[in-house]
């Protein structure tokens, strides 16, 4: 399966605002391929002082880079996203701002050539009544975000790769035996011993053994919210 982790960056909150960057990172399979598109647009318009704030980019610092506005750049950005499921944090949002740059250019809109994930409502599921904004998700699963100091769209992303891995961590395949071992059958000669006299041996586990048991339980409702065990 072809995931698409990614976050924007915009001039402001509301109708008419522009993108202003893209930020994507691949994950196939689970695994991060190391492919990523990222990409600064010219929003033809002035970015919101608030919104400069918690991301640093300003009009004059996207003039400077020669930024291309969004038509320039639709093309290769939805080629990078063609058919995969995109992993977003409050997805409504970034679709609403990459369907109105696309309504702009007559393109088809996200949702019909690809599928949707959103991070915020499946952390809201796991735990209900808990903050569940990217740093609160990256403290409770230990994910380092240190270099957060202002919003940018690929750092963004890559730190909600790490995170959407972890809540959705675990033991993605059992592992079954080959043909081969499926069928070979050992038969054990056990003559003339009479079973019926043995007792079976309780051994309790120790202290040490117990407490090692409750880390594990508690690393599992770390990462799931609740291990099946303590329910």
């Amino acid at each position: 399966m072809r995931q698409v982790v990614l976050d924007t960056e915009t001039t402001g909150i509301g109708e008419g605002h522009r993108i202003i960057e893209i930020g994507c990172v691949e994950v196939i399979e689970r695994k991060l391929t190391g492919r990523q598109y990222h990409v600064y647009i010219d929003p033809q318009r002035d970015i919101d002082p608030e919104a400069a704030n918690v991301h640093g980019i300003t009009n004059e610092w996207l003039q400077e880079r020669n930024a291309p506005v969004f038509a320039r750049v639709a093309d290769e950005f939805r080629e990078f996203i063609q058919g995969a499921e995109l992993v977003i944090h409050n997805a409504p949002f970034d679709i609403g701002m990459m369907d109105a740059e696309f309504r702009r250019l007559n393109l088809s809109l996200t949702r019909e050539f690809c599928g949707v994930l959103d991070t915020l409502l499946l952390a809201r599921e796991m735990h209900p009544g808990a903050r569940n904004s990217l740093d609160a998700l990256c403290k409770r699963y230990d994910v380092d975000n240190s270099q957060r100091e202002l919003h940018g769209a690929l750092l963004d992303a890559q730190i909600l790769a790490e995170v959407y891995l972890m809540m959705t961590g675990g033991q993605t395949a059992l592992a079954l035996p080959d043909e081969e071992q499926a069928e070979e059958i050992v038969e054990v000669d056990l003559g003339d011993l009479d079973l019926s006299t043995l007792e079976l041996r309780v051994v309790k586990a120790s202290a040490d053994e117990l407490a090692a048991h409750e880390k594990m339980l508690d690393l599992l409702d770390k990462k799931s919210g609740q291990a099946v065990w303590r329910r």
